[in-house]
């Protein structure tokens, strides 16, 4: 079977929603290795010819969100005379809860994009996170939704500024054996203080590739293995201590971790 194949994502707003429902849908096949044409900004036919002149260069599938009725008639149109697939990615959907609740949706282009209250906030929250990334600014982490604190390694950022994305103020605190934890973290009142552990041997594995990405090749307790399992052991004896809920990062994607803390946050709520 070849690998190689193109798939083209058209939208007439950023190109975000396509291309995340292409790369969700993409992953559950792993024999397949597309290479992708994002259109983004789609709203004219002529920017639309654009686009059909580069499907027929690539021919592949073609998946779209556009609104207006007759540039969608138009790609529909050519995609068939080329025999491709073409797949209205939200259409079904609009149709279901259309018909669920008796009303019709409204033909916006980019709806989802507006800079409303939610956009804001977002925005906030990404500021807040990275002024609040890696221990800084720690006098004020009452401020925040939610804290991570877990030993170097755990995806504490990534996680936080995922979270800063759905709107969430989220701060987190290395843990560093020997070093004293901010003392206001044992105290705080709003946020909800969530603890991040993973396997020792894993740790390893990823520390050991961050140093040779930084082109450190010094053995040092970093990487050690027994010094890694007894800084996992006091982290978790901390956690345990303090009460805080704990998830298990070892063999979870950053989505998955987020979606987790996101629930414990909503219970705790």
């Amino acid at each position: 079977m070849n690998k190689d194949f193109h798939i083209h994502l058209v939208s007439d707003s950023t190109g975000e929603t396509v291309s995340s429902v292409a790369r969700s849908v993409l992953s559950q096949f792993e024999e397949i290795d597309p290479e992708e044409h994002i259109w983004s900004l789609v709203r004219t036919a002529g920017q639309l010819e654009k686009v059909i002149d580069g499907i027929k260069e690539n021919p592949g599938v073609v998946l779209y969100t556009i609104i207006n009725r007759d540039l969608q008639a138009k790609l529909l149109k050519a995609c068939k005379n080329m025999k491709l697939p073409c797949v209205a990615v939200l259409s079904r959907v609009a149709r279901e809860i259309s018909a669920y609740f008796g009303v019709e949706a409204k033909d916006s282009v980019g709806r989802q994009h507006e800079l409303d209250e939610e956009y804001f906030q977002r925005v906030e929250a990404i500021n807040f996170t990275l002024a609040h990334d890696d221990g800084q600014n720690t006098d004020n982490l009452e401020g925040a939704d939610i804290v991570l604190v877990g030993v170097s390694r755990t995806s504490k950022t990534p996680t936080c500024v995922y979270l800063s994305y759905r709107g969430l103020n989220a701060a987190n605190v290395p843990y560093v054996k020997g070093c004293p934890l901010p003392e206001n973290l044992t105290s705080l009142e709003n946020p909800l203080v969530i603890g991040l552990v993973i396997s020792p041997e894993r740790l390893v594995q990823i520390r050991k590739s961050r140093l040779l990405a930084l082109h450190e090749k010094k053995d040092t307790s970093y990487v050690d293995l027994g010094a890694i399992k007894e800084e996992v052991l006091e982290a978790k004896k901390l956690f345990a201590k303090q009460g805080w809920p704990v998830i298990d990062v070892t063999r979870k994607s950053i989505e998955e971790t987020t979606a987790n803390i996101i629930q414990l946050y909503n219970e705790n709520k």
